[in-house]
């Protein structure tokens, strides 16, 4: 167990990159040509395993969410498409494990023959011929009788997601969920991350050293202190603009960000690319786009 003055040097030292990596941050646009519409796109993710872009398009108003998928072609980023185990509800916060094998969702599809009004949160598994198998439902205490949001794990294995479920400290929180022993468990993610506002997008690190949350309309950066969270910093400026930030994701190294802003102008909803530290060649560049 490391020494409670090992343990403040690494907190500085962590505290101190967040601080460098905030001086480095400069955001781009993303606007592929077959991605990029006069609709808003959104909650973007690449398929580690196939390279294909998952991401939301909804109205420009937000609303009627839908996932969609394209693929990479000498041409360019092909025509979205629904994917093949799409719902008859909406359905958006695409996430895929490390490996590819696994896809989170969030969808209001009818289950046991019932169409759900609230959104809950969904997995799908990939089978060893490439094909998705048939979307679960996660059970209670996962999901609730309230709307569950953003499904991500963490490097520890806890699922963090937003919920507007009895409980918390304000009107929406931040959560967290594992399996323990063939059971599920669920907790609040604790007064650090959620106020007394609306906590409701959590993306942790890939390396687990901190937490990007949306909450209250906007971005914050939350380092990891320890076995818990530190207090959270809202982002700066130059990526809150305008207080419609939303759906963002990690680049595998975690050195890059994608998000999507409202850019007030006829193609509502498109994508910006926060470069956190050391540039990279990120999102995967497809020739033809």
């Amino acid at each position: 167990m490391a020494s409670p003055g090992s343990r403040a040097f690494a907190v500085a030292g962590l505290l101190a990159a967040n601080a460098a990596c905030v001086a480095n941050e400069h955001v781009d646009a993303w606007t592929p040509t077959g991605v990029s519409s006069p609709q808003f796109e959104s909650h973007a993710a690449f398929d580690p395993q196939s390279g294909d872009f998952y991401f939301v398009r909804s109205s420009p108003k937000f609303e009627g969410w839908r996932i969609l998928v394209s693929h990479c072609e000498a041409a360019g980023w092909s025509a979205p498409q629904s994917l093949p185990f799409a719902g008859d509800g909406v359905e958006a916060d695409p996430w895929f494990t490390p490996d590819g094998k696994t896809l989170y969702f969030i969808s209001t599809r009818s289950s046991d023959g019932t169409r759900r009004k609230d959104l809950d949160i969904w997995r799908v598994e990939r089978g060893v011929d490439g094909r998705w198998g048939e979307p679960q439902r996660l059970p209670g205490p996962v999901n609730s009788a309230g709307n569950e949001w953003f499904p991500r794990v963490a490097a520890d294995g806890w699922l963090y997601f937003g919920s507007n479920r009895p409980g918390g400290y304000g009107k929406t929180d931040i959560w967290r969920a594992r399996e323990e022993n063939g059971h599920w468990v669920a907790e609040n993610a604790g007064p650090a991350i959620n106020g007394p506002g609306d906590e409701y997008e959590p993306l942790p690190a890939p390396d687990g050293s901190w937490m990007l949350v949306e909450g209250d309309d906007r971005l914050y950066r939350v380092p990891r202190v320890g076995n818990g969270w530190g207090k959270r910093e809202k982002l700066p400026a130059e990526i809150n603009i305008n207080g419609s930030e939303i759906g963002a994701a990690f680049s595998p190294s975690g050195r890059t960000v994608m998000f999507s802003r409202d850019t007030k102008s006829p193609l509502s909803g498109e994508f910006f690319v926060w470069h956190v530290g050391t540039a990279e060649a990120w999102p995967p560049r497809c020739p033809g786009s």
